[in-house]
């Protein structure tokens, strides 16, 4: 009499062509699990110019093979450009600073993906950020990552328990010099591979020239709080609250510090109705100081709001957890108090909620 062993679960995972779904698939592997290695193609335009795209499925399509794993390529571009470059320019023609990830991560990874792995007989989908799931009782609760200089939860806070309870992030246990480490120690091609920073669509080239092909300048008057004009700037949505650098007034010389250091001009204030740029002479300076804020299109990883109370947030990524008071909440918006006045609270970006190591969820800043 023969017994038939048990079936392994099948997990598809997000294969990038870098290190970290690279270790991803394989530590699955190790685990037990059939995998399956998924390259995501979500940018079409200025392909073969700006993004690796070409070389990225190359490096994929080696790790898979030296891990001995099948992989499929898929095309998402006509969904990212719906879902989530369409929103990209709807924020920024409004002079806020959205971050794309976010959303990408909502829309695409862990939704159009999800979708398709599951057509692929799926049990879960894995991914290689640095996050953590674990389950208390019935719920899904996101974590951070042990590593906390790689830490990615913020990206993921829109996530839902339907698309949490599917997932696997398999190096969020791990610091990312182990996940360098295990690179080398089993061959993987791509082991030195640089980290890929920002977003593909973008590549290499200039954020403002990316920009300038799919929103017109509008140049208007760049001024101080106290109103002198100090010239013109190309148009409200290429800065950001916060920027320094590409301002176009060099020659402008700012306060003198009493060691002699002369203080740099920040971006502090759009006004859409006048098209005004405000800028502001010093990092500390009054304008760029905020304790509250307000965020809407609130999303809650639990289905629900937590008790309004002490919690820390970050309002960008990169930021150190900042102590702050949820104070409302209602079903569209939050308000957070914060105990220290935080530096450039920009539009656009996400307030993001944490009880401890437990991401709860977040907003967009208003």
């Amino acid at each position: 009499m023969s017994s038939l062993s048990p079936k392994k679960p099948r997990v598809v995972i997000g294969l990038s062509g870098g290190v970290d779904s690279s270790v991803s698939a394989w530590l699955l592997k190790q685990q037990g699990y059939e995998v399956i290695g998924l390259f995501m193609k979500n940018w079409e335009d200025d392909d073969s110019e700006y993004c690796s795209s070409r070389q990225d499925w190359l490096d994929a399509v080696a790790v898979a093979d030296l891990i001995g794993i099948d992989i499929e390529a898929v095309n998402f571009a006509a969904e990212y450009k719906e879902r989530v470059f369409a929103e990209f320019l709807k924020e920024y023609s409004a002079g806020r600073t959205p971050n794309p990830d976010v959303l990408c991560n909502a829309e695409i990874k862990f939704k159009a993906f999800l979708d398709h792995a599951m057509t692929l007989g799926a049990d879960y989908i894995a991914t290689g950020h640095y996050a953590r799931v674990r389950r208390v009782g019935g719920e899904v609760q996101l974590l951070k990552g042990l590593d906390p200089a790689k830490d990615q939860s913020y990206f993921l806070h829109r996530l839902t328990q339907q698309q949490l309870d599917r997932v696997l992030f398999p190096v969020g246990e791990l610091p990312k010099t182990q996940v360098r480490r295990i690179a080398l120690e089993i061959g993987l091609p791509n082991a030195k591979k640089k980290d890929s920073t920002g977003i593909c669509f973008i590549g290499e080239r200039p954020f403002r020239e990316f920009l300038n092909r799919y929103l017109p300048t509008q140049p208007g008057p760049m001024m101080t709080p106290e109103g002198e004009y100090l010239g013109e700037h190309i148009g409200l949505s290429f800065y950001t609250l916060g920027q320094r650098k590409g301002l176009g007034i060099g020659g402008v010389k700012g306060h003198q510090q009493a060691d002699g250091q002369v203080d740099a001009w920040y971006v502090a204030k759009k006004d859409l109705n006048t098209n005004t740029l405000y800028v502001v002479n010093g990092h500390d300076h009054p304008w760029l100081l905020k304790k509250t804020l307000v965020a809407d299109e609130v999303s809650w990883i639990s289905g629900y709001p937590p008790h309004e109370g002490a919690y820390a947030a970050k309002t960008r990524y990169r930021q150190t957890d900042a102590m702050c008071d949820l104070v409302n909440t209602d079903v569209k918006h939050i308000t957070l108090k914060f105990t220290q006045a935080q530096w450039a609270i920009t539009p656009g970006q996400s307030a993001v909620l944490y009880d401890g190591e437990v991401c709860l969820g977040g907003g967009i800043i208003l």
